[in-house]
C-alpha cells in the first residue's frame, strides 16, 4: 500500500531547524540540507515528503502517465532509491523506497493544488487513494478528504489553489500540538510567521505558519472541552 512514511525537511541551515523544531514540536523531524543547486535558482526551504513505493522507476512512470512530471533521474541515495515529481496539480513529492522512515508524523497532508480535479485523479488512479467527504471551508476552498484505502480514517484533503494567487501549489503537513497559542508564540519569538488560528467545523483550531527559514507547515491541536458552534465552517482567521 502506498503511503506517506518520509516527511524531509530541506533546509539552510540544518542545526537551526533541529534547534527550532526540537523548542516547537519536542522532537526533531528528519532534516537534511537544501541542495546547493536549487538555493541557486531561489528555492525556498520546504518540506517534502516520501511516498513508499515497492518500484521507484516504475510507481514513476505510472505517475507522469497520469499528467505529473518527472524532474531529474531516480537516484540511490541513504541505501535507497529516490524520484522527485512533480505531480498534475503542480506540487513537488518524492517516491522512494529502502529509506528510514520518520519518526515525527504529521496528522494532516493537506494537498493545495493548482488542478484538484487532475491531482485526485493521478493519486487515486496510481495509488488506489480512496476520496471520502467534501467540506467546503469559504475563501480556504473545498476540502476532499482522502484515505489510503476505503475503511480506512481519512488521513489529508486536496483542495484547489484556483482564484488564491497568493498560495502556491504544495503539500501542507499538519503537526499536532498541545497549545496553539504557547505554540504559536515559539513560531513567533524564533523570527518565523503564524497565521490563525483558524478554528475548523470540527472544533479543531490549526494555525499555518513558515519556519525561520521560509518552510511552511501547520500546527493542529484537537478540539478542547470548550463546545464551538457546530454550523460553524471556519470561525475566525488571520
Amino acid at each position: 500500500m502506498h503511503r506517506f512514511y518520509r516527511y524531509e525537511l530541506r533546509a539552510r541551515n540544518v542545526d537551526d531547524a533541529r534547534a527550532f523544531y526540537r523548542s516547537l514540536l519536542g522532537a526533531e523531524p528528519t532534516i537534511v540540507a537544501l541542495p546547493d543547486e536549487l538555493a541557486a535558482r531561489g528555492v525556498v526551504p520546504h518540506w517534502l515528503g516520501h511516498i513508499e513505493v515497492d518500484d521507484v522507476e516504475r510507481s514513476a512512470i505510472e505517475l507522469v502517465e497520469h499528467g505529473a512530471t518527472k524532474l531529474g533521474p531516480t537516484v540511490q541515495r541513504d541505501g535507497g532509491a529516490v524520484a522527485l515529481l512533480r505531480d498534475p496539480g503542480g506540487a513537488t513529492i518524492a517516491l522512494s523506497r529502502g529509506l528510514p522512515a520518520s519518526s515525527l508524523v504529521p496528522c494532516w497532508h493537506n494537498l493545495n493544488a493548482a488542478k484538484a480535479g487532475a491531482a485526485m485523479d493521478a493519486y487515486g488512479r496510481a495509488f488506489d487513494w480512496i476520496f471520502t467527504d467534501e467540506t467546503d471551508l469559504g475563501s480556504f476552498g473545498v476540502h476532499h478528504s482522502f484515505a489510503y484505502a476505503a475503511g480506512e480514517e481519512a488521513i489529508g484533503s486536496m483542495t484547489d489553489i484556483t482564484g488564491r494567487p497568493s498560495v502556491h501549489p504544495h503539500w501542507l503537513f499538519h503537526f499536532l500540538v498541545d497549545s496553539l497559542e504557547a505554540s504559536s508564540e515559539v513560531v513567533h519569538r524564533a523570527g518565523g510567521t503564524v497565521i490563525g488560528p483558524i478554528e475548523l467545523y470540527t472544533g479543531s483550531r490549526i494555525a499555518i505558519c513558515e519556519d525561520p527559514q521560509g518552510a511552511a507547515f501547520a500546527l493542529w491541536q484537537q478540539r478542547g472541552s470548550e463546545e464551538t458552534a457546530s454550523s460553524a465552517v471556519i470561525a475566525r482567521g488571520g
